[in-house]
């Protein structure tokens, strides 16, 4: 029974001095967004880091692909003008940098 004691205790000792290193090598494996190039806004079309100051940044996950972007804006309140056609401008981000690599 004593040895049975000690096995259970190691084993738990082990498992909460590993949880930690596991769930970081977990957030390790999460695909990381794609990043975003423009220079502009793509609600907007104002220059990003300009007058208005730094960037918002914000992730968006397409719900059918799993793909997530990173999305620049002038400012906070564009995010809104995003949500109602989140497709369209998703694609629109898609066109720009196409042509961008063109360049």
């Amino acid at each position: 029974m004593k040895t049975f004691k000690s096995a259970l205790f190691t084993a738990t000792l082990t498992g909460l001095l590993l949880a930690p290193l596991l769930a970081t090598a977990r957030d390790d494996a999460k695909p990381k967004p794609i990043p975003y190039t423009l220079k502009t806004c793509i609600v907007s079309g104002d220059k990003l880091g300009g007058d208005m100051g730094d960037p918002y940044v914000y992730i968006y996950k397409d719900k059918k692909t799993g793909v997530a972007h990173e999305i620049k804006f002038c400012c906070k309140s564009c995010l809104k003008d995003f949500n109602k056609d989140q497709a369209g401008y998703i694609k629109k981000i898609d066109d720009a940098e196409a042509k961008a690599a063109k360049k």
